[in-house]
């Protein structure tokens, strides 16, 4: 045989081997896929700060979280509040104070509310509550902490 065809029996056992190995891989992930399937949407959608205070008695700022369950299913919310001066962001400054809040058991399409107690604030100033991030952990899976 000349070398020409050995190179030809070469490729063709190389391409061979290729199939056998990323064909099963390709087929798994298009099946794994839901057709149709959108991505579960963040939790920063199902919560929103309906209230910010300053406490009169402690000079705290307070903020009122509300949060509306996924009609998919409850479970729990842990969400970042922030307190700034404005509701954009200093570059320049230090990061803002921040305070969590737990909202256990939430049921479907329901609203529960709760409230984050920020830092004490100066009374000259208006103070803007916002949230900065928010996790969802659906009812029956572990939570982290």
């Amino acid at each position: 045989m000349s070398a020409l065809k050995w190179q030809g029996w070469a490729v063709g056992l190389t391409v061979l081997a290729g199939l056998l190995v990323f064909a099963p891989l390709g087929l798994y992930v298009w099946a794994s896929g839901e057709p149709g399937a959108a991505p579960p949407r963040p939790a920063v959608e199902d919560v929103r700060v309906t209230g910010c205070r300053i406490d009169p008695g402690s000079h705290r700022v307070v903020a009122t979280v509300e949060v509306t369950g996924r009609p998919e299913g409850g479970g729990a919310y842990v969400v970042t509040v922030e307190f700034r001066e404005r509701a954009t962001p200093d570059p320049a400054a230090a990061r803002a104070p921040q305070a969590l809040v737990k909202l256990p058991g939430v049921a479907p399409a329901a609203t529960e509310r709760a409230e984050a107690l920020g830092p004490i604030w100066p009374v000259s100033t208006t103070p803007w509550c916002g949230v900065a991030a928010a996790e969802f952990t659906p009812a029956g899976a572990p939570s982290a902490g």
